[in-house]
């Protein structure tokens, strides 16, 4: 079973649409059972509260469905219990690596470097733009499952 945790900094926009998206696109490949996703955040501020509006509207818009979750912070025992720890942007790669005490086993990724370009994915709740960010994350998702099926096929 590959385990895979996708963080940003409040666990209400990026990191549960991202928990939403890939649980879809395993699912579409009858692989649910190989799979366990989570999300985290690396701040407390939105501890206990529910996906953001903007990430339920545009994930019902995309006819995927919304991972029922409440955000939680990432904690030292995640970097262990995870195979793939995945940051959205170069803040969330630099705090994860903070609460995990280092990335010694190299499980800390940002999430665009599975698409090749490694950029930020931008935040909505700054921007406004559930639609740049859904592009990104679905692309991202995607190019992450691409790499896990030819890298890591023997823990399938």
């Amino acid at each position: 079973m590959i385990k895979i945790l996708f963080v940003c900094h409040g666990n209400i926009c990026r990191s549960t649409m991202a928990e939403s998206v890939m649980t879809y696109l395993v699912k579409q490949k009858k692989m649910e059972q190989s799979f366990y996703i989570n999300s985290a955040a690396t701040s407390r501020e939105e501890i206990g509260n529910p996906p953001h509006h903007g990430t339920v509207g545009k994930l019902r818009e995309m006819k995927i469905p919304v991972i029922a979750h409440r955000a939680v912070q990432m904690t030292m025992q995640d970097y262990n219990a995870y195979d793939y720890l995945i940051g959205m942007d170069t803040a969330n790669i630099r705090n994860m690596t903070r609460i995990a005490g280092g990335d010694n086993k190299g499980k800390i990724y940002k999430l665009l470097s599975f698409s090749g370009s490694g950029q930020d994915v931008a935040d909505p709740w700054y921007t406004g733009d559930f639609d740049a960010t859904y592009a990104d994350v679905i692309e991202g998702c995607k190019g992450l499952l691409a790499y896990i099926l030819k890298n890591d096929r023997d823990k399938l």
